[in-house]
């Protein structure tokens, strides 16, 4: 059973940190990434990484953000740095099924699991 969890959300000012985690569960994964969701706006994948180490990130959080993952502890980690208001959204853990082969970015494609998120908001 998939299962993915979130937490570490919260609300800061900006230019603060935040660390979120997701504890993972229910795989294999081939990829595990970060997506976010804000009202009105479209889904935008924010990072990823692949079980070879490969890591993605969309531009705007280049410099800014840190994917990492313990798989000792099941846990997937976005370290978020210089946050700005833009970044306000709801943040999903998202995972994608080794069965399903992916053309193009993986932060383009939206993953085949998500988690329930955790919300990320940045006041000015």
């Amino acid at each position: 059973q998939v299962q993915l969890v979130e937490s570490g959300g919260g609300s800061v000012q900006a230019g603060g940190s935040l660390r979120l985690s997701c504890v993972f569960s229910g795989g294999p994964y081939s990829s595990l990434g970060w997506f976010r969701r804000a009202p009105g706006k479209d889904q935008q994948g924010v990072a990823a990484i692949d079980n070879d180490g490969n890591i993605s990130y969309r531009d705007s959080v280049k410099g800014r953000f840190t994917i990492s993952k313990d798989n000792a502890k099941n846990t997937l980690y976005l370290q978020m740095n210089s946050l700005r208001p833009e970044d306000t959204a709801m943040y999903h853990c998202t995972a994608l099924d080794p069965s399903t082969v992916v053309v193009g970015p993986v932060l383009d494609y939206g993953m085949d699991y998500w988690g329930k998120g955790t919300q990320v908001t940045i006041s000015s």
